[in-house]
C-alpha cells in the first residue's frame, strides 16, 4: 500500500531552511516537466493570473512530483471551493492571495482541513489519498497541509502580526507588485517606500517566528531579501526564462 506523501517543503520551511523556488505560469506539464528537474525546492503553479484549470493542473502536479521540487498550487481566490479542487487532485501546499485580516487567513486554513478543524469536503478516492489507497488518508492530511498567504496591501500589512499568528498558517508571501500599488507605486516595486516595507514586513514576521516568502526575477533584489531573512524566495518565472531567451536567441540573428 502507497505511503502518506511527506510534504518536503512544509517540513523544511518549518526547520528554517531556505527554499528557492521557480514561479510556473505556462499553463503546460511539458513545461512542468522540464523545470521540475532544475533543482529548485518548490514550484509554484499559478491560477491566480494564469489561465489555468484543474484538468491542467492534474497533468503539471504529475509532472512536478517526479522531479526536486514541491509543487505549490496558488488557487485564484481565497475560496474553500477552489482550495478542495486543488487539496482533491494531490497538492499539499496552497499560496491564498489577497489575504488581509487574521479572519480570512482563518478561513483559509479552514477550507484545507478535515473536520472538526476545518471545513474540507471528504472525498474517498481523490487522487489525493492514490485513489484511496493510502491508509489511513483522512486522519493523517492534515499534518501534511502547508498553508501559505499572501500579504499584498497596506491593511493587510498593518495587521501582519495578527495573519501570522493565526494556527495553521505555515507562511507568509509578501507581493511586491500588488504591494507597490496599494502603496501608491503601480508598477513600480523597487520604490524605496516599497523596498522599505519588504524589509520591514520580512523583521516583523521574524519576530513572530513566521517564516516569509517573496518573488522576484532580480537576482540582485533576490539576494538581497534573502538577506533580508525571506526564507522562501521565487527567483525567476517559466514564462520570463521563456521570454528572455527567446528574445535574446533572435536578437543575437536578427540585430
Amino acid at each position: 500500500m502507497p505511503d502518506m506523501p511527506r510534504n518536503a517543503f512544509k517540513h523544511d520551511l518549518a526547520a528554517g531552511k531556505l527554499q528557492i523556488g521557480l514561479w510556473s505560469s505556462l499553463c503546460s506539464n511539458l513545461a512542468a516537466e522540464v523545470i521540475s528537474d532544475s533543482g529548485f525546492d518548490w514550484i509554484l503553479l499559478d491560477t491566480e493570473h494564469s489561465p489555468n484549470e484543474i484538468p491542467d493542473l492534474v497533468t503539471q502536479l504529475q509532472a512536478v512530483q517526479r522531479g526536486t521540487a514541491t509543487p505549490i498550487i496558488r488557487p485564484a481566490w481565497n475560496d474553500a471551493v477552489l482550495a478542495k479542487r486543488c487539496l482533491d487532485i494531490g497538492a499539499q501546499t496552497l499560496l491564498f492571495p489577497y489575504v488581509q485580516n487574521p479572519e480570512e487567513a482563518k478561513r483559509a486554513v479552514a477550507s484545507t482541513r478535515y473536520p472538526p478543524q476545518g471545513i474540507r469536503g471528504v472525498s474517498a478516492g481523490a487522487r489525493a489519498s492514490r485513489y484511496g489507497r493510502v491508509p489511513g488518508y483522512l486522519g493523517k492530511a492534515n499534518a501534511e497541509i502547508c498553508v501559505l498567504v499572501q500579504v499584498e496591501t497596506r491593511p493587510a500589512l498593518d495587521q501582519i502580526e495578527a495573519i501570522a499568528k493565526v494556527d495553521g498558517v505555515d507562511g507568509v508571501f509578501i507581493g511586491p507588485a500588488d504591494l507597490a500599488a496599494s502603496l501608491g507605486h503601480l508598477g513600480n516595486p523597487a520604490h524605496p517606500e516599497v523596498q522599505a516595507a519588504i524589509q520591514d514586513a520580512a523583521k516583523r514576521l521574524k519576530a513572530v517566528g513566521k517564516p516569509a516568502g517573496i518573488l522576484t526575477p532580480n537576482e540582485e533584489e533576490a539576494r538581497r531579501y534573502i538577506d533580508w531573512g525571506y526564507l522562501f524566495v521565487a527567483v525567476g518565472a517559466d514564462i520570463g526564462l521563456l521570454a528572455r531567451n527567446a528574445d535574446a536567441l533572435a536578437k543575437k540573428f536578427k540585430g
